[in-house]
């Protein structure tokens, strides 16, 4: 039973951490995340991390990406590839190089150094998507070209990933060609599939007659998209985000969001956000102080700047352009995953690796406040912070 003691405190601290976020002014999610934090080893020791939460945490994740692409304006997204380009790729250089000097100035070795430039390129989305929700900003210009860049910078840091390995002679000689490919593979028959089969689904389950056959339909889709994702080595939150934009364009959609958002929000998503809290631990931290403090302003700067200039370039105003970078900011699960392979594979030395996470939590902390005051909108603040309680 003692899950079912971490699951009550991970809800009630959650929603409670949330709400007091809210009144503060700061997005609901923060106070989440910092709950996760404070109930985790780093404070009162409450929750500890294992299978089941890391579960639900990964079940969770995936159904807010999926909800992100329900709501998609998928006219936007397509209007936006090339500020989307161009963002990705200025988010991805500036951290790579920055993170480099940085391992340089640390006395990391050569592959280290270029590990941590890495690890500082990739970007999380789910943490921006459940802030831009909360402003209702997730179909604007800004938040769909921030979509974007995030699903091609998981692209490009993995692909980046495969090059050091194999230049560096780590990883089993990962084949270049062969992790391109099978990138290319997945939108192909993401894009396909999303187009013709996913209707061609919705309209054989829904009918069934027993009980939610509609949003069962839907989450087979989703869970199928996110596991083919993973199994070709993206994100699985990427394909649930495809899988989430496909059936947005069927009659489904509606019914799909009404149906999903409570079993999302209630339990799965709550647990994802403290997940993330869990990972810290300071044991060991003390003497590599400065390197923590150096290394998250780095991370921070160089997503806000590289993200930013690149939006510049593309059309947004000084305002917009900021914004966006902001969103870049939060690396999460995914820039998480990539210190894990690091350390696996001999590019992450083991004294710095948990110094690296909780850079990454930092980078995650940090990206809520951040995008709240670069999309803050004085029009209608009474109907943001009711939405960011609801969430």
């Amino acid at each position: 039973m003692q899950f079912i003691l971490y699951l009550l405190l991970i809800l009630l601290f959650t929603k409670v951490a949330g709400d007091l976020s809210v009144r503060l002014g700061q997005p609901s999610v923060l106070g989440k995340l910092i709950a996760g934090i404070v109930l985790g080893p780093a404070v009162l020791g409450w929750v500890q991390d294992n299978t089941l939460i890391h579960d639900m945490s990964e079940i969770g994740v995936l159904l807010l990406m999926f909800i992100a692409g329900l709501e998609t304006d998928l006219d936007q997204l397509r209007r936006n590839w090339k500020p989307a380009v161009a963002v990705a790729v200025g988010g991805i250089i500036l951290p790579l190089i920055c993170g480099f000097g940085v391992g340089e100035a640390f006395g990391f070795s050569v592959h280290e150094g270029w590990f941590l430039g890495v690890v500082l390129s990739a970007t999380s989305v789910s943490i921006t998507v459940q802030v831009l929700k909360d402003m209702n900003k997730l179909n604007t210009r800004e938040g769909s070209t921030i979509l974007g860049a995030a699903v091609l910078d998981d692209v490009l840091v993995v692909v980046l990933l495969a090059v050091m390995m194999s230049i560096f002679g780590v990883g089993g000689g990962t084949s270049l060609g062969l992790l391109v490919g099978k990138k290319l593979l997945f939108f192909v028959v993401a894009i396909f599939g999303g187009w013709f089969v996913v209707p061609w689904i919705m309209k054989i389950l829904a009918p069934l007659k027993v009980t939610e056959a509609t949003i069962t339909a839907a989450l087979i889709i989703c869970f199928g998209f996110a596991y083919f994702a993973d199994m070709l080595g993206m994100a699985g939150i990427i394909g649930a985000f495809a899988a989430g934009i496909a059936i947005s364009q069927t009659s489904f959609k509606h019914v799909v969001e009404e149906k999903v958002e409570p079993i999302a929000y209630s339990i799965f998503v709550p647990v994802f956000f403290v997940s993330i809290g869990l990972n810290v631990s300071f044991e060991g931290v003390g003497q590599q102080i400065g390197f923590v403090v150096a290394l998250t302003l780095v991370a921070m700067v160089t997503k806000l700047i590289g993200g930013g200039i690149g939006a510049r370039l593309t059309g947004f105003n000084n305002r917009s352009s900021l914004a966006i970078g902001s969103g870049m900011i939060s690396r999460g699960e995914v820039a998480l995953i990539i210190a894990a392979t690091g350390l696996q594979t001999g590019l992450l030395a083991q004294q710095y690796f948990t110094s690296v996470i909780i850079v990454v939590i930092l980078t995650t902390l940090a990206a809520p406040p951040i995008l709240k005051l670069c999309f803050s909108d004085k029009k209608s603040p009474g109907r943001e912070q009711k939405k960011e309680a609801e969430a």
